[in-house]
């Protein structure tokens, strides 16, 4: 069975529209036999009312797929703008451990150094007669 689409269905003329009835006659006919339910008058302004409704549920549908569109082209430049940014940031930090390393690397021995002046410095305290300090 060639059934039309929505879209045809909702720009039918009425005499398309008896003809689409008698169709959909057959087709219950077909699948109920005789007990098939009667297509009153009403089946014109069903008929419309459904085209009617999913022709403004696919301009809706349509109408939000853009806009999803719009806002993962959106996201996809935001998540390349901060790629960027990190990048920058990294590149900005290396340049700081660079330049601070030399420092950091000769801080450990004067720390080293401290350590064993105080050392010795307890060491005469302690060395001191009567406990003096």
């Amino acid at each position: 069975m060639n059934a039309p689409t929505y879209a045809e269905a909702a720009e039918r003329s009425p005499s398309e529209d008896t003809a689409l009835e008698t169709e959909i006659a057959v087709a219950t006919k077909l699948e109920y036999g005789e007990r098939a339910p009667k297509i009153g008058g009403d089946s014109e302004r069903i008929i419309s009312s459904v085209a009617l409704f999913t022709s403004k549920s696919i301009k809706e549908l349509e109408g939000l797929t853009l806009e999803l569109q719009g806002l993962q082209e959106f996201l996809k430049s935001e998540t390349e703008r901060v790629q960027r940014d990190i990048d920058n940031a990294l590149a900005g930090l290396k340049i700081i451990i660079d330049t601070i390393s030399p420092w950091r690397n000769a801080r450990p021995e004067t720390a080293v150094h401290e350590r064993i002046m105080r050392a010795e410095t307890r060491l005469q305290r302690s060395n001191l007669p009567g406990g003096q300090r």
